[in-house]
């Protein structure tokens, strides 16, 4: 027997192909790069996530420029080996799509995110934050981990999902003995 999330799952899948998507996506496209919206587009995939429909959350809708994450070349003057611009950004997009929302709406905790869309240019996230100053979240013991001072800034550490998985932490055992707890910690245990 399907939920009614599973029927807004199907129903969301139907609408791709619609034209009325293309129609959203040309407004999206017009429309700020971080935009809080009044409620959010797939209640499936956010419910599922952590979202509750009561004061202290909030969802906001992220574009972000698709193609490669090249760091842009230096300005000033480095020695050969630092002046390359080959090297490329390890954060996934959506993690980068986080890290940008965190700065919009900075009295906000990330709680986490999932994609939206995407077109030849750019992705769309939706990302749910949470205000770890609201009393509905103070005495909500489901989620008043989040007021805790070591979960301040948590999307610019790399402890949401996306920063997890981009960090290579969704594997365990032989395949990542170095990733544990940060390769920067790897690389300088002998020093």
């Amino acid at each position: 027997m399907k939920s009614f999330y599973d029927y807004l799952k199907e129903a969301m899948y139907e609408l791709r192909d619609s034209p009325e998507w293309r129609e959203r996506l040309v407004a999206w496209r017009k429309s700020h790069a971080v935009v809080r919206v009044a409620r959010q587009f797939r209640l499936d995939r956010a419910r599922k996530l952590g979202y509750k429909a009561k004061n202290g959350y909030i969802v906001a809708r992220v574009r972000l420029m698709r193609g490669q994450h090249k760091k842009t070349r230096p300005t000033g003057g480095r020695r050969t080996k630092r002046m390359t611009i080959r090297k490329n950004l390890k954060m996934n997009y959506q993690w980068i799509a986080e890290a940008r929302t965190a700065r919009k709406f900075p009295n906000m905790e990330v709680l986490n995110s999932y994609h939206l869309a995407q077109d030849g240019i750019y992705y769309w996230f939706e990302v749910i934050l949470v205000d770890p100053s609201r009393p509905e979240i103070k005495n909500d013991p489901k989620i008043n981990w989040v007021c805790a001072k070591e979960n301040t800034g948590r999307v610019f550490r790399g402890l949401t999902s996306a920063g997890r998985k981009s960090r290579g932490l969704r594997h365990k055992g032989n395949r990542a003995i170095k990733v544990r707890p940060s390769l920067t910690a790897w690389h300088h245990k002998g020093k």
